[in-house]
């Protein structure tokens, strides 16, 4: 059937086509309730942040004021510091209630929301729409003044209106040009950065953690900032989600003026003035193959760098010396070190690899048999087409690792920056509409390419037909299996960003399709930064850039080609059979527990 209406619990029926249920947070009070305390939607408190009993306090999303609970990061902040100021004796420290601007930020659709939309008789409504651009504007107006605002596709212009909110301006005079933002409120459209010179300094330009323009002006110039990084670090603006990098870099450049330029290079860290291309290109030029002769020819500004630029440089020379650097293990991340993915609670999950997502009855009965013997608690079925154990204890990893061994499984890297899976449909072996085998191809690209090290994690899959059940165009490197052969896409993404592939080209046999996607990684692996996934090089480098090199040139592709084949030969030693024979045992220890006569010794 279909839907006609919602009836409510006092049996009021509301008429409708179309019923959509969203879940959000509810504020977790029952500690306090337990405690005495008075609770409602979340904890109630004043607006000191005590709660009923005067000696404790409460804040974040379990605190509840004036009937206000909150979700969002600003708000927040201005609770510990209201709670902070009172613990230190500050009496007048109140916490006041400000609407806060919602943006979402995951789909790359732009979207803000602040305000009252309820319907009343004393609103107004402003729209503006243009479908063929994609932007929706809305204004919900109460005497003369913004109580509500929609911005889709292009949302610049919150914080003025956000702004105009906040004061409770009167837009009687602008109200004809209003929506179109403040650029156009003197008749005619101006410098784009006029809009942002024209904000207030208590104009709020973060939202996520309530950063006002002002601020960030005189930090800039109090400081002497002149790259992003420098502001985020020293004001937070556009450090958290990063929807207000370009109100942010528009303030830059009003405050410096042609100082700041806006496609500067940003260096790794704080240790070198360089960037990651530079240190990139100068590691080829200057042969330098250990980390100390790095730092030392480059000038590092510190004796043994930092934790963001170590990972980098570890990675940096593992990719241009596979056959002379040492692997540097100090420089890699927990997960990367323990080869197992770290849990909330300290254990680790543990995914063995399967080729092309196939298995067998005697693979399962080894995976049973280990989840019994060391009571796994959690076993689950990965979207890589893998089984994941999560709840391994570290100290049991290497026996874990072990019997899973004696049933021939490798590690999946599933914590690694290199290959991760390569998903497959089953193809021509079992399915109707399957044009190639596709689950063949994927067991033979994994098998060539595991264990390879790059910038970023990197997922593949292969699908048998353009049904496409392999999710092939949203990965990082995937095969759409057609009558003429293989069609090769690469540059997807679905994750925090989501993004469709982009066609490299189209191969007539397996053996061409992975000769042009090993040269493809090995390009990426060769130019790629350091954390900077496929799609985000792409883009950098230019689609039409790769293409060139990788279709088009063929002997380019094939030396490409041969430098991937040639760092296998250090690459495929599965890092599960090492620690089983005892490599970096100190590191599956478990901690010593002493007692205080003990520690005082």
């Amino acid at each position: 059937g279909k839907v006609e209406g919602v009836e409510l619990v006092d049996g009021t029926v509301i008429p409708a086509t179309l019923v959509i249920m969203a879940a959000g947070i509810r504020p977790n009070a029952g500690l306090a309730k337990e405690a005495g305390l008075t609770t409602n939607r979340g904890i109630v408190v004043d607006h000191a942040m005590r709660t009923s009993d005067p000696d404790i306090y409460a804040l974040g999303e379990c605190a509840e004021i004036g009937g206000h609970v909150y979700g969002l990061v600003a708000p927040l902040y201005e609770m510990a510091r209201v709670a902070a100021g009172h613990l230190a004796g500050d009496e007048a420290a109140r916490f006041v209630h400000v609407d806060t601007p919602t943006k979402l930020k995951v789909t790359g659709i732009d979207v803000y929301s602040l305000g009252d939309f309820a319907d009343g008789d004393d609103r107004e409504e402003i729209v503006l729409r243009d479908a063929s651009a994609g932007v929706y504007k809305r204004l919900i107006l109460k005497d003369d003044r913004i109580i509500g605002t929609v911005l889709f596709g292009e949302v610049a212009d919150g914080a003025w209106f956000n702004d105009l909110k906040k004061k409770s301006a009167n837009i009687s005079e602008m109200r004809d040009t209003l929506i179109f933002g403040p650029a156009f409120q003197a008749g005619a459209a101006r410098d784009p950065g006029a809009a942002v010179a024209a904000l207030p300094d208590d104009a709020e330009i973060c939202g996520c953690n309530g950063i006002c323009k002002g601020r960030i002006t005189g930090t800039i110039k109090a400081k002497g900032l002149t790259t992003l990084d420098e502001v985020r670090a020293h004001t937070k603006a556009s450090a958290s989600c990063g929807t207000c990098t370009g109100l942010v870099e528009q303030l830059m450049e009003l405050t410096l003026g042609d100082a700041f330029n806006r496609t500067a290079v940003q260096p790794m860290c704080a240790c070198t003035t360089l960037g990651h291309d530079d240190v990139r290109r100068l590691i080829v030029a200057k042969s330098l193959k250990t980390m100390a002769a790095v730092m030392q020819e480059l000038e590092w500004k510190t004796s043994c760098g930092c934790a963001k630029c170590r990972p980098a440089l570890n990675y940096y020379l593992v990719s241009d010396w596979p056959d002379e650097y040492a692997d540097d293990y100090q420089s890699r991340f927990i997960n990367e070190r323990a080869h197992a993915n770290i849990q909330k609670d300290g254990t680790f999950s543990v995914v063995p690899r399967m080729w092309g997502g196939i298995t067998s009855a005697n693979e399962l009965r080894a995976i049973a048999d280990v989840v019994d013997k060391f009571a796994i608690p959690t076993v689950k079925v990965t979207g890589g087409q893998r089984i994941d154990m999560l709840g391994v204890r570290k100290e049991d990893l290497p026996a874990v690792w072990a019997d899973l061994g004696k049933a021939g499984f490798v590690s999946g890297h599933a914590y690694a920056k290199g290959l991760r899976t390569v998903k497959t449909c089953v193809g021509t072996d079992w399915c109707r509409f399957g044009t190639q085998d596709s689950t063949g191809l994927g067991v033979r690209i994994e098998k060539f390419m595991w264990g390879s090290w790059t910038p970023a994690k990197v997922k593949m899959a292969v699908s048998g037909c353009p049904r496409n059940c392999a999710e092939a165009t949203c990965k990082d490197v995937g095969v759409i299996c057609v009558d003429s052969g293989y069609e090769i896409h690469f540059a997807g993404a679905a994750g925090l960003d989501i993004k469709g592939t982009e066609i490299l080209g189209q191969v007539k046999t397996e053996d061409e399709a992975i000769e042009h996607i090993a040269a493809l990684v090995q390009m990426y692996r060769e130019q790629g930064r350091y954390l900077e996934r496929i799609y985000k090089w792409a883009k950098r480098v230019g689609l039409d850039e790769i293409r060139r090199q990788i279709v088009q040139d063929g002997e380019k592709r094939r030396a490409y080609y041969d430098r991937f084949v040639f760092s296998q030969k250090f690459a495929q030693v599965d890092p599960w059979s090492e620690r089983v024979s005892g490599k970096d045992k100190h590191e599956f220890r478990p901690m010593a527990t002493i007692g205080f006569a003990e520690a005082a010794e």
